[in-house]
């Protein structure tokens, strides 16, 4: 057996070998209160349900696709790496907690965007700092650099820059591959309202997809 048919081999038994844990669950979550199993279209295995199943990181990728130089998984969103990220653009100018993500995003070319998990309690803790200043409330604050703030960036140049820079050991392609990845998982999303044939459609194609990516690592 060549080595192609070898890994198309693995990789069916390891669709069975989780099609029947999935199922064993499915079966324990009707005993659960609380837990309920999510299906696909026409009523087979996980499909498109809340968060389609990719869950954290997206879920089978696990978070930051599992290594370093992957994204996240780089230690590019480490908690001091938001604040210094934070304070730089709040030097620019002031801007609500959701202008501050999509900034660092497109700051970073899509290959960084922290959760507001993680950027609304540091900007909370640089309120409770002194650094900036939350003016307004709900959705609608806006956050702006105190006199300290604007002290601390201006001695703190060179550690506010290196929040920037790119997480070591990730080539260009690592950053690529996760970019791309990122713009699968958006079109994904774009599935919430789709119809049960265009999600059964859809489901094809990845599966295809997987399987066609299963054979470049058999390459």
């Amino acid at each position: 057996m060549n080595t192609r048919n070898s890994f198309h081999d693995h990789s069916d038994r390891f669709d069975r070998s989780h099609g029947d844990h999935d199922h064993d669950h499915g079966r324990a979550g009707h005993d659960q209160p609380g837990r309920r199993e999510r299906r696909g279209p026409g009523g087979h295995g996980r499909g498109f349900g809340p968060g389609f199943g990719f869950g954290p990181g997206f879920g089978g990728f696990g978070p930051g696709f599992g290594g370093p130089g992957f994204g996240r998984g780089g230690g590019r969103a480490r908690r001091g790496d938001v604040r210094a990220a934070l304070l730089s653009l709040l030097a620019e100018k002031s801007s609500n907690g959701y202008g501050l993500i999509k900034a660092i995003a497109e700051k970073t070319n899509g290959s960084w965007r922290p959760s507001p998990g993680s950027v609304y309690p540091t900007l909370q803790q640089l309120v409770d700092e002194g650094l900036i200043t939350a003016v307004g409330e709900g959705r609608g604050t806006e956050y702006q650099l105190t006199d300290a703030g604007g002290t601390y960036v201006r001695e703190h140049a060179d550690e506010l820059a290196a929040a920037w820079e790119a997480t070591p050991g990730a080539s260009d392609s690592d950053r690529e591959f996760v970019e791309n990845i990122g713009k699968l998982m958006g079109v994904v999303q774009q599935f919430r309202g789709a119809s049960e044939a265009q999600r059964a459609a859809a489901s094809a194609k990845l599966d295809e997809t997987r399987r066609a990516l299963y054979l470049i690592l058999a390459d």
